[in-house]
């Protein structure tokens, strides 16, 4: 049964659906978006979004999948899109608008899109491109103002249920291809009311949507509660200089995020007037316990952050009295699994330091073991349904611990694990511990290949702005942290200005693995052997393929 709420109620019953939620704000006259100096009501968005959709179903092949791909940014063109499709009762395919070239034109087919939407910022990406069958549709064209001026009324392709499929939304790409993971239309309506809920939403809020609306993130985050609580929606693309003034131009209230932006934006000099704003709550993922913090106290609002992946099979939330570097409890059937004796992993146990002492026994998979939960699977990808979906169980790919007092603790994904000097390492407590530095902003840790057996652990980190920090610095910031032991020392320190990021702001850890010890026009610090001081490589000893010797610091 869905959570019930004031503001999904449809027909009598409650709102199961996209098409149901949008049908009711028909006829609202509150603000729903505001965008550059122009402002739709819900009534005017709902009645614009049902002439694209009559226009759509009009180009469309009947006899073919019924995919409408969107390349489009976060703009009112890409909110109409996402009510057109659920209006239409046709499927929305969000097409990541960062991939390039073969891998963008592969995520189209894959996912058979007959028509593809775009913009006169993401059409040129389609120059060269080989998409047999698909209909590229420019927002921006004449031909395409004339189709929605002559668009009679909508008769939907289908009328969906809480099962169909909402939209196609491909997961970051972390660890391989992205894959289309089948978002149902239930989704919407099961996680806004929750949320509009906790965190009192309602006409007279403004949620600024910076997150890319082509990612569940966003969705699930903030697309849900505007629609949900009737409050305006802001869309707009991130940056971290125009944050601040996006939020009090907007009269932004509620912000959602994924990944690192919270980051990226306490990078960025602080003033004394940056709690004067009007911003009451930011909602997201994957931020860390001093970013929260931070945040918290330089922009005057609430953070709440959770987990839960693009699958939506598994769900974990923070709750007051969550422990440092602990993301939460998860939902009742969510625990960590050995998946080599499927079996649950003995429970965390610390030292006096509190340093985990039982890794190889405690650190897991993070599962569903009551099934798939609410992922509905990848479309026309059996295989990889398959391998997320064994033995009656979802397995998250994510590796994690829990204590005594089920508090989990991510340590990365399964291709985090490290084996050093014959000790198993996480990447993720690691992470949490160099992140305690305060001049590192953000740092990724990684396995790169020892000189003679196993890996060698290298960190990647970027510091705050304006902030220094030597080699000799991190010696010693390193020493006092009694939690840290001797093998989970970087014996690689890679320092960057950025790291490469998926377009939900995860870093690409494959990416820096591929390229090894060496760095993209930063420095990079060597520590020898079993010695706690690290060395700067100069610049001509560093190469796109380092030799063994460079390499692995003998050189």
């Amino acid at each position: 049964m869905l959570p019930q709420n004031e503001n999904t109620f449809y027909s009598g019953r409650v709102a199961e659906t996209v098409t149901q939620l949008l049908q009711e704000r028909a006829d609202d006259d509150n603000l729903a978006i505001t965008f550059e100096g122009r402002e739709w009501s819900w009534r005017e968005y709902i009645a614009d979004a049902g002439r694209m959709a009559a226009a759509i179903l009009e180009l469309a092949d009947r006899s073919r999948p019924m995919h409408i791909g969107t390349l489009l940014g976060n703009t009112p063109d890409m909110l109409l899109a996402l009510a057109a499709g659920a209006l239409g009762g046709y499927v929305t395919v969000g097409v990541n608008n960062t991939r390039r070239g073969e891998g963008l034109a592969a995520d189209i087919l894959r996912a058979d899109c007959q028509i593809l939407i775009t913009d006169a910022e993401h059409h040129p990406l389609l120059d060269g491109l080989d998409l047999p069958g698909v209909t590229v549709v420019a927002t921006f064209s004449p031909a395409w103002q004339k189709l929605l001026a002559d668009a009679g009324e909508l008769t939907p392709y289908s009328v969906p249920t809480a099962l169909d499929t909402f939209m196609l939304i491909f997961t970051s790409g972390t660890s391989g291809n992205p894959k289309p993971v089948q978002f149902a239309h239930m989704m919407i309506p099961f996680a806004g009311p929750v949320l509009v809920d906790k965190f009192s939403i309602g006409p007279g809020d403004v949620c600024y949507l910076s997150m890319p609306l082509f990612h569940s993130a966003a969705l699930m985050g903030g697309y849900c509660v505007a629609l949900c609580g009737g409050a305006a929606i802001a869309p707009a693309k991130f940056s971290a200089s125009t944050f601040l003034h996006d939020i009090r131009r907007y009269g932004a209230t509620y912000m959602n995020y994924v990944g690192k932006p919270l980051a990226y934006i306490l990078a960025t000099e602080e003033q004394p007037d940056d709690a004067d704003n009007p911003l009451r709550v930011a909602f997201g993922n994957e931020a860390t316990d001093r970013d929260i913090d931070e945040f918290s106290r330089r922009f005057g609002c609430t953070v709440w952050d959770g987990f839960g992946s693009t699958e939506l099979a598994i769900i974990i939330t923070r709750e007051p009295g969550t422990p440092h570097g602990s993301i939460g409890k998860g939902f009742p059937d969510v625990a960590v699994y050995n998946s080599q004796t499927l079996s649950e992993c003995p429970r965390a146990e610390f030292d006096e330091h509190g340093a985990l002492t039982n890794a190889d026994e405690a650190i897991g998979e993070l599962v569903n073991m009551n099934g798939a939960g609410m992922f509905l699977g990848y479309y026309n990808d059996a295989d990889a349904t398959s391998e997320r979906i064994r033995h009656g169980m979802y397995w998250s790919g994510d590796l994690a611990y829990k204590d005594a007092d089920d508090w989990i603790y991510l340590a990365g994904r399964t291709g985090d694990w490290m084996r050093v000097d014959g000790e198993n390492l996480a990447a993720g407590p690691i992470e949490r511990i160099l992140l305690r530095i305060p001049e590192i902003n953000r740092v990724a840790v990684y396995a790169v290949p020892d000189e003679h057996v196993g890996d060698a652990v290298m960190a990647a980190i970027v510091l705050q702005d304006d902030a220094v920090l030597t080699p000799e610095d991190l010696a010693e910031e390193l020493a006092a942290q009694r939690d840290l032991s001797p093998k989970a020392w970087p014996r690689f320190v890679r320092v960057e200005r950025d790291l490469p990021t998926t377009a939900t702001n995860k870093i690409l850890k494959r990416q820096l693995k591929l390229q090894g010890p060496t760095t993209d026009g930063g420095q990079l610090w060597v520590r020898e052997g079993h010695s706690t001081a690290y060395r700067t490589l100069r610049a001509r000893q560093l190469s796109t393929t380092p030799c063994p010797d460079i390499a692995f610091g003998r050189g």
